[in-house]
């Protein structure tokens, strides 16, 4: 009896398997990445839960100095506040939103928004090879620039210079988010 309360808890994870889910889309069963919304300074909790129930995840951090008092600290701090990155399939969304201090899923039109899977490898691109990111106030317009050479080739974003270095600025427009990338400028080839 056990055995079969398990496997029916558990239905097999074949994108064409639609017994019990009739009429729904493929997607509903392939695992995207999606994005949650969490509660006030949670990120780091809501990404620890995730691990622990075994869900692939993604919350990208960047090294922040801040000043207290008597000393200086560095600290971790999420790239993108109030958001982790979280790959599921849409069926599975109860295990995701179950988590404590989860707020809720980015969605549109009471839908739940995939991201883009380009978009998770441009972040994890900038944060693998060693350049400095940092959160951005989110830009549209503005000049825009390709990245012709080095890691981050065939990146599109709009140029920053500030404090005589060159920045790249990523915009999301999903979670209306961006990050900047410090950069070589020769790196850098006007976008038409």
């Amino acid at each position: 009896m056990l055995r079969e309360a398990n496997s029916m808890a558990t239905p097999a994870v074949n994108p064409t398997n639609h017994v019990g889910y009739p009429g729904m889309a493929p997607s509903f069963f392939e695992p995207l990445w999606y994005v949650v919304y969490t509660n006030a300074n949670h990120e780091k909790r809501v990404a620890h839960q995730l691990g622990q129930r075994s869900i692939e995840h993604f919350l990208p951090l960047y090294d922040s100095a801040r000043r207290w008092k008597d000393r200086r600290v560095r600290l971790q701090m999420p790239l993108f506040p109030g958001y982790v990155f979280v790959r599921f399939a849409l069926r599975d969304r109860l295990q995701v939103l179950q988590i404590p201090s989860v707020a809720h899923l980015v969605s549109f039109n009471g839908r739940p928004a995939p991201l883009a899977e380009a978009d998770i490898q441009t972040i994890q691109n900038c944060l693998n090879h060693g350049r400095q990111v940092e959160p951005h106030p989110y830009l549209q317009a503005g000049r825009r620039a390709r990245v012709r050479s080095g890691p981050l080739q065939g990146l599109e974003g709009i140029i920053l210079r500030r404090k005589n270095r060159t920045r790249v600025v990523l915009s999301f427009d999903l979670i209306m988010r961006s990050v900047a990338v410090e950069i070589d400028e020769t790196d850098l080839a006007p976008y038409i």
